[in-house]
């Protein structure tokens, strides 16, 4: 990574670990918000990678579901439809 994409993404981590704490799971666009006033380069990468870490999260607990049911012998949770299919 560049050392602005290590920046961004450390921060981005950081930003989410705190949202639990700071009971507000969208500060990160006030983070991101505080980010273009400075440094639009620097908000760009922050936000690409916080919508990677928020989408990890999310396909992460998606497995974590599907593996507790497989597990307790109950139906697995249903993907969100495909919306690009016709």
């Amino acid at each position: 990574m560049s050392f602005i994409q290590d920046l961004a993404d450390a921060l981005a981590r950081d930003v989410i670990e705190s949202q639990d704490e700071l009971q507000n799971d969208r500060f990160y666009e006030q983070v991101g918000r505080v980010l273009m006033e400075a440094s639009p380069t620097l908000n760009e990468a922050f936000m690409t990678s916080i919508r990677i870490r928020l989408a990890e999260k999310r396909g992460r607990g998606f497995l974590d579901r599907a593996i507790k049911a497989k597990r307790a012998g109950e139906k697995a949770p249903d993907a969100p439809k495909d919306l690009s299919a016709h």
